[in-house]
């Protein structure tokens, strides 16, 4: 992948590989579910207990290949007292379209068919890469990786998908006949394949038609073609389930968004996390949601935001931050160039422009002025204010936290609020304003200004003004 970061912590539709790998494996309510790591093995062992802290962890020595990781996990479900007396299914972390229900198919292909080993393979039209399944009269009788094919094998398009069902002694025995003489000095699982057929037991393939399912990751290129499928599928499951998406080329929706019906997704938008969109609500367009609730017929325009609720009939945007612990209850306002952290917003109040709200606590039908802030932070602690029901707070208003606002309370424009204000009073700064006049003639004599103003005060005449700029012009 080139990249610091191990290749199974990469995500898809906001999932990590290894993520879409447990959430698969763990749809056949297996007895034990076994992940085994290596490189980077502390950042993969906190991915994992994260999605499932049931999971057993398994280390893989220095020995290389994917026959050692398996013998790696057999040693741990020996040591955890699991009785192998039950089909062993196996998979790889890095085929995120791999799903329960292709697995659960391919455990009853393997429990009804009393086979030894069912494995899942597909046909591509460029098998580059791949280990290719070698079949005989349509049995299969070995896989045999890229790197060791002859060029007759390397013309075969069916491929090993890496997902195996194994009867258990069958593959306990298979991998301790398994040796390192290939091109890579590694463990191959692929052997048991041809050790099983060569001990007489039964092999079957299953194919599976849609090679999606069963494509893995190598590299960033296959990464962003895995993510662009998945979004496919995803946005074409939601708009079956009666939610409209206006241009599903340009809608992005993680695997654990919930989407109601009549929802209407507007271009450009991606709704990331675990995201809750309720029936009629309107996202879009431009606007990027990460683990936001959106209520009943809310609408969400051209808006950046995480963590946040937004109630039922309630408008946000265009243009609005909203940060985490942000909550606007029904039928509230969010507006233009505003940006909320950590805010209630009571039912029905509005901060429709301009505007910072943070840590602040604003009642039921209040409307916040322009261009105020809630100074939050006195560059050591962070305090919260509070706003009352059924206030108007003037234009370019300073809330200097912690201060508290009274219902029903008015503000004047320019107010700078220190102190708190009772409830129904009027707050303003009682500064008189001061006019120095004939200031700009005195201090900017030649400018624009100077001229407008000398105008204005009947010191220069018009007609006689506009006749020299006719002149001049």
């Amino acid at each position: 992948m080139r990249s610091r970061t191990p290749k199974v912590l990469h995500t898809v539709a906001g999932r990590s590989l290894l993520g879409h790998a447990i959430y698969a494996g763990r749809a056949l309510s297996p007895d034990r579910l076994v992940v085994v790591v290596r490189h980077e093995r502390e950042g993969v062992i906190n991915e994992t207990l994260a999605v499932d802290s049931s999971v057993l962890i398994a280390d893989q020595d220095e020995i290389p290949g994917t026959g050692r990781a398996v013998q790696c996990a057999l040693e741990r479900l020996l040591a955890d007292g699991v009785s192998l007396d039950r089909p062993i299914v196996v998979t790889a972390a890095d085929t995120p379209l791999l799903d329960g229900d292709t697995l659960t198919r391919l455990v009853e292909e393997h429990e009804q068919g009393g086979s030894a080993v069912t494995m899942l393979t597909t046909n591509v039209a460029d098998p580059t890469g791949y280990g290719r399944v070698v079949r005989e009269e349509g049995r299969v009788v070995g896989i045999v990786e890229e790197k060791d094919a002859t060029e007759a094998q390397r013309a075969i398009t069916e491929i090993n998908a890496a997902v195996y069902v194994f009867e258990p002694r069958t593959l306990i025995d298979a991998l301790g006949g398994v040796g390192r003489e290939n091109a890579q000095g590694e463990v191959y699982l692929t052997d048991v394949v041809a050790i099983a057929h060569r001990a007489g037991k039964s092999v079957n393939g299953v194919i599976v038609d849609d090679s999606w399912t069963v494509e893995g990751c190598n590299d960033k290129v296959q990464l962003a073609a895995l993510s662009k499928e998945m979004n496919r599928r995803i946005v074409e499951r939601w708009m079956r389930e009666g939610v409209t998406v206006v241009d599903p080329a340009t809608t992005w929706i993680d695997v654990d968004v919930e989407l109601a019906p009549d929802v209407t997704i507007e271009p450009n938008v991606q709704l990331r996390g675990a995201c809750k969109v309720e029936t009629g609500a309107v996202i879009g367009p431009d606007s990027t949601l990460t683990d936001i609730e959106v209520g009943e017929g809310a609408s969400v325009i051209r808006t950046h935001g995480s963590l946040a609720v937004i109630g039922a009939g309630a408008t946000v945007g265009p243009f609005s931050y909203l940060r985490p612990g942000t909550y606007l209850d029904e039928s509230g306002k969010i507006g233009t160039f505003v940006e909320t952290k950590n805010a209630r917003i009571g039912k029905g109040s509005k901060v429709p422009h301009l505007s910072y709200v943070g840590d602040a606590d604003i009642g039921e039908g209040t409307n916040i002025g322009a261009a105020s802030v809630f100074v939050n932070y006195d560059g050591v602690n962070k305090s919260r204010s509070t706003v009352g029901s059924h206030c108007r707070t003037g234009s370019d208003n300073m809330f200097v936290a912690p201060v508290h606002v009274g219902d029903g309370a008015y503000t004047g424009a320019g107010t700078t609020i220190r102190e708190d204000v009772p409830p129904g009073a009027l707050a303003i700064n009682p500064s008189t304003q001061r006019n120095i006049d004939r200031w700009v003639l005195r201090s900017r004599p030649g400018t624009a200004a100077a001229e407008a103003a000398a105008r204005a005060l009947g010191e220069i005449d018009n007609d006689a003004a506009a006749s020299e700029g006719s002149k001049q012009a």
